[in-house]
């Protein structure tokens, strides 16, 4: 991709907006009532410059609902004679990307499913050769930089200039707050990797709650992002996709409005190294965590086992064994002696109070 900034610059797709650009409007296009009273209330937000709603929904399962199709090209199309908003949508096959041209959306987005198959991202770039449309394109499911970059290339190949990454988070085996873990350190690594390349962040599907869209929304900006995406609809509760992460318009405008622009200064190695640090800290705080649920497991069985053979909760050598032994192997990898020593002794006060646990309950019964 070319490294231009002029190429890719935001303000050359829309010339009367200032970053970082806000897209907004419902997961899914419902009816055409509900697209413009969600459209009329986020026309009124200054900030709001692109009006989103997907029509084609690819649904992990068939019986969900899988959008209203070409029929809301028309709604869409009022949505922009009443608000002057431009539009965008998710296209997924070559008939999606001719209907939308061909109905005057402004942008397409490409998502996360389809960006996983190269194919069908290729499918998709040949019928756009020689249009001169912005195309955004989403981060595949895996955290997978380099499929995500490919998707890029391929309608770059095609002569498509005006492109945009969208960060909406990778699927995360593990437990997270979020639906889809952000991982930050992989969108930090693409604008470093293609510096000028726009990049949106749909906190929606990172969060998937709207109790946390404020804080990502904040990290996201904080972080240099060129946009946000964010559902929007205008009663969030009767939603039929994603209701849990939309936000109504007037929530919409207090979370804009409680975001804090800080001023872009000089070069962001320093702040994506040190993101990228914090990140790998998460990732090991989150499996500290998981092992020492693993231990309390393990605790709560050895309680058991003990209570059923009357055996008492302290075994002072085996204590006294396991201090010796952590302090050895912890101080011989680095680690401060007095620390580990707080930190066994509250892990074994803890271990105590569950088996302590299991006796009373035994006791009760």
């Amino acid at each position: 991709m070319s490294p231009n900034p002029a190429i890719y610059h935001l303000q050359n797709w829309l010339p009367s907006s200032a970053e970082p650009m806000i897209i907004a409007g419902p997961c899914s296009a419902e009816s055409e009532d509900q697209l413009l009273r969600t459209a009329r209330q986020l026309a009124s937000i200054p900030q709001v410059k692109v009006f989103r709603a997907g029509l084609w929904k690819p649904r992990t399962r068939p019986d969900g609902f899988e959008g209203v199709g070409a029929q809301g090209l028309k709604w869409m199309q009022r949505v922009k004679e009443e608000t002057g908003l431009l539009l965008t949508t998710e296209v997924a096959n070559p008939m999606h990307v001719e209907q939308a041209v061909a109905h005057g959306i402004d942008i397409l987005w490409v998502g996360a499913r389809t960006v996983v198959n190269p194919f069908s991202v290729q499918e998709l770039a040949e019928v756009l050769r020689g249009f001169d449309i912005p195309v955004l394109v989403k981060n595949p499911l895996t955290p997978d930089i380099k499929l995500w970059m490919g998707a890029l290339e391929r309608f770059n190949h095609v002569g498509i200039t005006k492109l945009g990454a969208v960060h909406r988070g990778f699927h995360y085996y593990k437990q997270s707050p979020y639906r889809n873990a952000p991982m930050w350190e992989i969108a930090i690594e693409l604008k470093r990797l293609v510096p000028a390349l726009p990049v949106i962040t749909d906190i929606s599907h990172i969060t998937g709650r709207r109790d946390l869209l404020q804080s990502v929304a904040q990290k996201a900006l904080d972080l240099e992002t060129n946009g946000l995406m964010i559902e929007s609809h205008y009663n969030p509760h009767i939603a039929l996709t994603d209701a849990a992460q939309q936000i109504a318009p007037d929530d919409l405008k207090e979370l804009i409005n409680n975001l804090v622009i800080r001023e872009k200064i000089g070069s962001n190695d320093f702040q994506y190294k040190l993101e990228e640090l914090r990140s790998e800290i998460d990732k090991l705080d989150g499996e500290i965590m998981q092992l020492l649920a693993k231990r309390m497991d393990v605790v709560s069985q050895i309680g058991e086992y003990k209570k059923q053979n009357n055996i008492t909760i302290l075994q002072l050598k085996r204590w006294q064994h396991i201090i010796e032994d952590r302090l050895a192997i912890g101080t011989g990898m680095g680690l401060d002696r007095k620390f580990l020593l707080m930190l066994l002794e509250l892990v074994h006060e803890a271990s105590i109070q569950k088996q302590t646990q299991i006796f009373n309950a035994a006791n009760e019964d």
